[in-house]
């Protein structure tokens, strides 16, 4: 059997920067009760006028990682592609990279796991490449939240949490087994599905029905349970990651660096805290871009590698939890 390595990365997030003086402009909220909840400084958003979606942020995300790997469009063997946003209802962006990127006729496949969803994607994507089907897998997580969230002071709760942006990364077949995924781990507990959620719109509620409601039906907005959600993160954050170590019979003291989901940064600083870590093996970035969702990971993984946090033989996991429920952890030798 083989194995998988990450051989390129890339990441592209809007130019437009919002702050949270920006968003005091736009609901009941200031700077200090944000950061003090999220530790969200700003984030990117799409402008108005800009030509910028999930798919084609994850194409210039995408054309990044291909260069980086030292291959060209027609090395790539298939395309997973993560998103909660995508550009149409139907079909899936998978399909527009393969278009927008002039690959050959390869499968593509979209990941609907949200804040999950890289981990997912990757995950797929790696046994892909284990059993031999393919050699050079584009992954994809990408995001365009900005024009779907409520910014008014009813839906500041959320409003403030999500950031628009890309990262990709070229998962490649090597037959060197101690280096690349080690192992990945998934999993589901849908019995919350109701408590991080956008109703609509949805088949049994759909677009004429809500446009009928004069205003009263909201549900096309997300809604959290935000103490909740909270509480479910910190533990299976926790149980996802010494599940990683433990099933490769690693443990903490072995990790070079953890990359969580960037949903808040207090779920960050409370699994730190629990693992003991310092500050060089964890790398987060939410102050900057916000939560991006299935692009979150991808991007702070690029980041962290292009700030040369990440280096050769490093031990490294990523986790994520979020809306399904569900999450996961990737262990990687990189």
């Amino acid at each position: 059997m083989y194995n998988s390595k990450i051989t390129g990365l890339g990441f592209y997030v809007p130019d437009n920067v919002i702050t949270n003086d920006d968003l005091s402009k736009m609901m009941d909220t200031n700077d200090e009760w944000i950061q003090e909840r999220t530790g969200i400084k700003e984030r990117h958003w799409i402008p108005e006028g800009s030509d910028d979606t999930s798919a084609t942020m994850g194409a210039k995300a995408a054309k990044i990682a291909i260069e980086r790997a030292g291959l060209s469009k027609d090395d790539i063997d298939f395309i997973v592609f993560a998103t909660l946003s995508p550009d149409y209802y139907f079909p899936g962006c998978g399909v527009q990279i393969q278009d927008m990127l002039e690959l050959p006729t390869i499968g593509a496949i979209d990941i609907r796991n949200q804040c999950s969803g890289f981990v997912y994607a990757l995950s797929t994507a790696d046994q892909f490449i284990k059993t031999g089907m393919y050699k050079n897998i584009l992954v994809i997580g990408s995001e365009y939240h900005s024009n779907g969230l409520d910014k008014t002071t009813r839906g500041r709760g959320v409003g403030v949490l999500f950031g628009d942006g890309a990262g990709a990364c070229v998962l490649s077949r090597t037959e060197d087994n101690t280096k690349g995924i080690l192992s990945t781990h998934l999993h589901s507990q849908g019995k919350y599905a109701d408590k991080l959620v956008v109703h609509s719109p949805s088949i049994k509620n759909w677009v004429p029905k809500i446009i009928a409601s004069n205003g009263e039906d909201i549900s096309y907005f997300p809604y959290m349970d935000g103490t909740f959600v909270f509480k479910h993160a910190v533990v299976r954050f926790s149980e996802a990651i010494m599940e990683g170590l433990t099933a490769n019979n690693l443990t903490v003291n072995d990790l070079d660096m953890f990359i969580p989901h960037q949903a808040n940064l207090r779920i960050s600083q409370f699994v730190q805290r629990k693992f003991k870590l310092r500050d060089d093996q964890i790398y987060n970035n939410i102050m900057q871009y916000g939560n991006t969702t299935a692009a979150s990971i991808i991007i702070a993984l690029t980041e962290a590698w292009e700030k040369g946090k990440i280096k050769d033989n490093d031990l490294i996991v990523l986790a994520a939890f979020g809306s399904g429920f569900t999450w996961g952890s990737v262990v990687i030798r990189w």
